[in-house]
């Protein structure tokens, strides 16, 4: 997501949220609904290698792929104002 370790994020793509049983689904997002979250840094995950063949051609190809990935901690999740529960 290319956010600096740190800093704060605000999400409104909100497409579930679930409160003690009080289910709120979107269709297909939460209007009004937003999570703020902090970045706590990114990592690499584990390498993916393609290899791609042809017999009695001499053809083959190796290449390998990692993928970025960040890490959210979650701060809160702001519901929709005037939402009724358990729709």
């Amino acid at each position: 997501m290319n956010i600096p370790e740190g800093d704060t994020v605000e999400m409104d793509s909100v497409l579930f949220i679930n409160d003690d049983g009080n289910v709120i689904t979107g269709n297909p997002i939460i209007k009004g609904a937003k999570v703020r979250a902090t970045s706590l840094g990114e990592f690499k995950g584990d390498k993916v290698t393609v290899f791609k063949y042809k017999s009695k051609v001499r053809y083959h190809r190796k290449r390998g792929h990692r993928q970025t990935y960040t890490t959210l901690l979650i701060n809160k999740i702001i519901k929709p104002r005037g939402h009724k529960h358990g729709t």
